[in-house]
């Protein structure tokens, strides 16, 4: 008997989205009747605004809606996109210099695979989201993390980055906000990395999709608004999903210099075509429309970042860094390690989350799945009613060691 030919050694290496994979427990829990709280997801609990899901409604309407439009997206889109960027990032770009994309999640796949060649090195910051490295090996890249701890509020430096540096380093990723830890580079820190990569050649990938969320008056400053000469090897990469409530529309996109978006757009016309066109023109009543709701729901997320952090840090052993971003927050929790609790010890941040699970009902992802174990990361899109229940379930299970 002929044995099957094996499956694709790259794919199989590939892990599963852990963050995905904690929020399907969590629901999986919630539909058999136990009371879950879950801070996994990053996901805002907002509808899509009313005259976004109109112009989708009216698109559907028009017939030219059904057929193929050109793969990298319809250009009055790419024009709002262009105009955004212009706007929120400081940066001048051509239409022709954007690619409308199925999510975030697909413009971070083809910006790795339009600059990254087999065994390049790429400076990940850690803690990193955790599609990051998987997109990363998918480009047959080497990601090497660097990793800046909560005493640093989960921000590298420059020495770090050049310590990281081999002549194999290619590529930084450059993501400010952050998921997972919320935090949000200064003007000067940003100035200070991006001439660092100038200096060196290396290509950025800066992922932009939380800029709008930011809070105390602090403003993300784009790395191509700081160090202009940057943006020839600088691709950014965005979409409507966070801050329009819109993370199931699907449409993300990326902005670069034009040869990195022409093989970025080859590769799309054969990975997926043009994305949805309903989809598109709503995100285009997005990014063209009033943005009075838009800012709410920043309004209520700032609310609910300073509830959580504020309660959290009234768990002793857990500290936590005042995010301005995003919105999560990244607690160090390894003053909880080691500590017995319910009978159980847990020494990692993994068996903690398992803990936490099964005695408190709540759903929080470990800090494994973003970098070294000892923290834990907690989405605050979530109900003010909810968001509150978890925290005072998470202090009553660490209110007294055994």
């Amino acid at each position: 008997m002929t044995h099957r030919a094996p499956l694709s050694r790259k794919l199989s290496a590939i892990a599963e989205s852990a963050t995905l994979k904690v929020d399907a427990k969590a629901k999986a829990l919630q539909a058999a009747g136990r009371p879950v709280i879950s801070y996994a997801a990053g996901e805002p609990d907002f509808a899509t605004p009313a005259f976004i899901v109109e112009a989708a409604a009216e698109a559907l309407r028009d017939p030219a809606n059904f057929r193929y439009t050109p793969a990298a997206g319809l250009p009055v889109l790419r024009e709002a996109i262009a105009a955004k960027t212009a706007r929120d990032s400081g940066l001048d770009v051509a239409p022709s210099q954007v690619i409308v994309t199925n999510g975030g999640k697909q413009a971070v796949y083809q910006a790795f695979q339009a600059v990254v060649n087999p065994g390049d090195e790429v400076l990940l910051p850690a803690p990193y989201w955790t599609t990051y490295p998987e997109a990363i090996a998918l480009a047959d890249g080497v990601p090497v993390e660097v990793f800046a701890g909560a005493d640093q509020e989960y921000k590298v430096t420059v020495d770090q980055l050049e310590a990281a540096r081999t002549e194999r380093t290619t590529v930084l990723v450059f993501v400010s906000p952050s998921n997972p830890t919320g935090a949000v580079y200064t003007a000067e820190e940003t100035r200070a990395i991006g001439e660092w990569a100038l200096e060196h050649g290396i290509w950025i990938i800066s992922d932009e999709i939380y800029q709008n969320l930011v809070y105390e008056g602090t403003r993300a400053v784009s790395i191509v608004e700081a160090v202009p000469e940057v943006a020839g090897q600088t691709i950014l990469v965005n979409g409507v999903a966070k801050t329009y409530a819109m993370t199931g529309w699907r449409v993300g996109w990326m902005v670069g210099p034009a040869d990195a978006i022409k093989v970025a757009g080859n590769l799309q016309s054969h990975l997926s075509s043009n994305v949805n066109n309903i989809a598109q023109r709503a995100a285009l009543s997005a990014l063209s429309g009033p943005q009075d709701e838009a800012e709410s729901f920043r309004v209520a997320f700032d609310r609910r970042r300073r509830l959580i952090v504020e309660e959290l840090s009234k768990i002793d052993g857990v500290v936590v860094p005042n995010p301005l971003g995003a919105f999560y927050v990244y607690p160090d929790v390894r003053g909880l390690l080691g500590r017995t609790w319910g009978g159980v010890t847990p020494q990692t941040s993994l068996e903690l989350a398992d803990l936490i699970l099964e005695r408190a009902e709540v759903a929080v992802v470990p800090g494994e799945a973003f970098g070294p174990s000892g923290y834990l990361r907690l989405s605050y899109a979530l109900g003010d009613d909810a968001l509150l229940e978890g925290v005072t379930r998470l202090q009553e299970l660490f209110a007294a060691a055994d």
